[in-house]
């Protein structure tokens, strides 16, 4: 029953040009050296650049900032915690406008400066491929090496598994794994078996440990969520929609920093989950619609969006509410959600009568990164097999079909030569029982007089069958 922290603090890059003496927030440095600013306002944090807080990786990290910017001794940077990024801003501001020792002492306190190069002549066209591995490499939070690979073979799991189930690099970026796994707990005695999603934390000794999230038979909504108390539309929008549909402040236990977040719920656990908004990214257009910025803001509070005119993958033109979840941490579509919810909550009060020990879990949206289409995913929901084009984590495109379980809450999936090598031979042997064993005709086969080959679906000489068929009946009266 522990709460889970939601996401930790990072940092946000202030800098200050020297030439026109004004403080604003780094976006982004694009691959020649120049930076982008925004005003560093609350209305843009969305668009602040976002750095882990953590020494190490933010020293290596400003390094390499540093020796992609062009001209940088024109720039004096500044890192201030995110929640607070705004004010620091305006106060460092003031301090820049009328300078003063107390204030040249409050600049000196946030400054940050990138460490000396050891062999500045060598930075050449290698130092760009560097800046790129460096930004890939950013995202990530965790190693390979520092999961306890022991542990994860215990609960029946390998690294080539989740690499093979494209698992492993949602875990080193710090998120759950997007699909529920089978794992087994040895509790000596016995073995537990159960279906459960898989993170990586860090415990307090610095290891990272494997956290395991179970499935809950329903979400506690009945006890503060770092000291939010649920109110009755909170729990009604939660259990309806999976979004509590506003900003709370969440209160950190350790130190009682308050937290500025949106909670969802994770639909495949029931797990209460709650996102700092400064972690909310609202993209510019959402299938072909450009939001503007009451929409966008609109989404930034946690709110449901009901969007016109929106082009599906197959051209075709549809409406629906869209609303930033803090689970799976993009806008998600809610399609006729409040009618299913309500069979769901039908179901599952069914499902607990009858004292069954598992329920049908909810077919997901999106698959290795594929969103599907509403045509598809309605299919893919009431357990159809349908056609996807996907593609690897090379960006290189390959097809195949899935199947969703509603047992297990498992998606199966098969390329187009397994899933050709097991319907076909199934609707052969489907049609040949048809045929000679039950008696059923078509009309290539209706008055063939002996049973057809396996394989065969019409006869060998079928004019000459045909032929036979038109010949006038022989009288079969009695000789005299």
């Amino acid at each position: 029953n522990k709460q889970e922290m939601p996401e930790q603090l990072s940092d946000i890059l202030l800098v200050l040009d020297k030439e026109k003496m004004k403080i604003q927030a780094v976006k982004s440095i694009d691959e020649n050296g120049k930076m982008e600013t925004v005003e560093p306002t609350k209305k843009n944090q969305n668009q602040f650049m976002r750095v882990d807080k953590s020494g190490d990786f933010f020293s290596n990290f400003f390094s390499n900032f540093f020796s992609q910017l062009k001209n940088p001794t024109n720039f004096t940077f500044f890192k201030v915690p995110a929640p607070v990024a705004a004010e620091k801003a305006q106060e460092l501001q003031k301090h820049v406008d009328k300078p003063t020792p107390q204030g040249e002492k409050v600049l000196k306190e946030h400054e940050v400066k990138a460490e000396p190069q050891p062999d500045k002549k060598q930075e050449n066209q290698n130092n760009m491929a560097t800046a790129q591995t460096t930004t890939e490499t950013s995202e990530y939070r965790y190693k390979p090496e520092q999961i306890d690979w022991d542990t994860m073979k215990n609960l029946g799991l390998s690294k080539e598994y989740l690499e093979k189930r494209n698992l492993l690099d949602p875990l080193l970026r710090g998120y759950k794994t997007n699909e529920l796994l089978p794992i087994g707990i040895n509790l000596g005695g016995s073995i537990l078996r159960t279906d459960a999603r898989l993170s990586l934390q860090q415990g307090e000794d610095g290891n990272v440990i494997v956290a395991i999230h179970g499935i809950k038979r329903e979400p506690n909504l009945h006890f503060e969520f770092f000291g939010h108390k649920f109110t009755d539309e909170d729990k009604k929008n939660l259990l309806e929609t999976g979004n509590m549909g506003r900003v709370v402040n969440l209160v950190n236990s350790k130190t009682g920093e308050l937290m500025p977040s949106i909670i969802s719920i994770d639909r495949l656990t029931n797990d209460v989950i709650a996102l700092r908004t400064e972690f909310i990214k609202i993209p510019d257009e959402i299938k072909g619609v450009k939001l503007n910025e009451e929409q966008k803001q609109t989404l930034m509070e946690g709110k449901p969006l009901y969007l016109e005119g929106m082009i599906s993958t197959k051209g075709t033109e549809f409406s629906a509410t869209v609303q930033f979840n803090a689970d799976k941490r993009y806008v998600e579509f809610l399609f006729d959600r409040s009618n299913n919810n309500q069979q769901a909550q039908t179901n599952q009060q069914n499902t607990q009568q009858n004292n069954q020990q598992s329920q049908p879990q909810e077919a997901p949206r999106t698959f290795r990164g594929k969103e599907l289409d509403d045509e598809q995913y309605n299919k893919f929901k009431a357990g159809q097999t349908i056609y996807v084009e996907l593609k690897d984590k090379k960006d290189q495109p390959y097809k195949g079909y899935i199947t969703f379980d509603k047992d297990t809450g498992k998606t199966n999936f098969e390329f187009p030569g397994q899933y050709k090598a097991r319907v076909e031979p199934a609707e052969t042997h489907k049609t040949q029982t048809a045929v000679n064993s039950k008696g059923k005709t078509n009309e290539a086969t209706k008055n063939v007089q002996e049973p057809l080959k396996s394989g065969q679906q019409r006869p060998k000489n079928e004019k000459q069958q045909e032929q036979q068929d038109n010949k006038p009946a022989k009288s079969k009266g009695r000789k005299m």
